[in-house]
């Protein structure tokens, strides 16, 4: 047994890490810290994306989202990741399903993800997304 981390371990630092990304990217007072390209190292070359509302974007869809809610968000917008688990998985590619809750202008909201991750020696963690589906728990309150 190697003293490599295990596909989960690695898979599950990456969720956890690049929603400290999202926060740090979103909140106005933080934005100009952050390495926009840690995002677009993670980030597969053909990832999907099923949004929480049923919108399926392609990987360019989801950067140029992303980089375009830049500083979007007031010093109140946090994410707490809960419940990681594994799902199927083989030697190089692993199914992570977690649960993103959001509190965002003092609205909360949860959604149910399941992600796609494989082993990339580039990508941060060694894994980069492949595929994401998100789905409603909680709609953000209005």
């Amino acid at each position: 047994m190697s003293g490599e981390p295990s596909l989960f371990s690695r898979a599950s630092a990456e969720i956890i890490d690049l929603h400290r990304f999202f926060v740090d990217w979103f909140v106005a007072a933080r934005a100009n810290t952050v390495d926009f390209g840690r995002f677009e190292r993670a980030m597969g070359e053909d990832l999907s994306m099923v949004a929480p509302d049923g919108q399926v974007l392609d990987r360019e869809a989801v950067v140029d989202h992303v980089r375009s809610s830049r500083a979007s968000c007031d010093d109140g917008f946090a994410i707490s990741i809960e419940d990681i688990r594994p799902g199927w998985q083989d030697a190089d590619t692993i199914v992570v399903l977690y649960v993103e809750a959001q509190l965002r202008a003092g609205k909360h909201s949860r959604r149910q993800s399941s992600a796609v991750f494989t082993t990339s020696s580039s990508a941060p963690n060694g894994v980069e997304w492949r595929h994401l589906h998100e789905t409603w728990l909680q709609v953000p309150e209005r």
